[in-house]
């Protein structure tokens, strides 16, 4: 799977909400920084090129819906982070979080439960 660029993560976003959309209605799901329409289209059609969207032709406009699935993006997603950043271990990933403070450790204890029940 191809690394997609923040700008084509958000629209990918919008698009696994929306389901299905043209380029106005994602435009319009757009709340910081949007792109001028061209722009956007641009995008979606990267995300088109690198196999992530598909489209349904309505004369000379288009309506694109996803074909990756989030959950599918999100998995290769983290496999990617947890071998590029914490050498493939999910030890160190874990860790790293507790250190942060971005996991008590109750949240530890639940994780612990999900695991012993499994």
């Amino acid at each position: 799977m191809q690394k997609l660029t923040n700008k084509e993560e958000e629209v990918m976003q919008i698009l696994w909400t929306l389901e299905k959309a043209f380029v106005k209605e994602v435009l319009a799901e757009i709340k910081d920084d949007q792109p001028h329409y061209n722009t956007l289209s641009t995008i979606i059609r990267n995300l088109e090129e690198k196999g992530y969207v598909s489209h349904k032709a309505f004369g000379n406009t288009h309506q694109y819906f996803p074909i990756v699935k989030k959950e599918d993006y999100r998995k290769s997603f983290m496999n990617n982070a947890i071998e590029n950043y914490f050498n493939n271990s999910y030890k160190s990933m874990v860790s790293f979080f507790a250190k942060e403070e971005k996991i008590s450790a109750d949240e530890l204890r639940e994780i612990l439960d999900m695991i012993e029940k499994k």
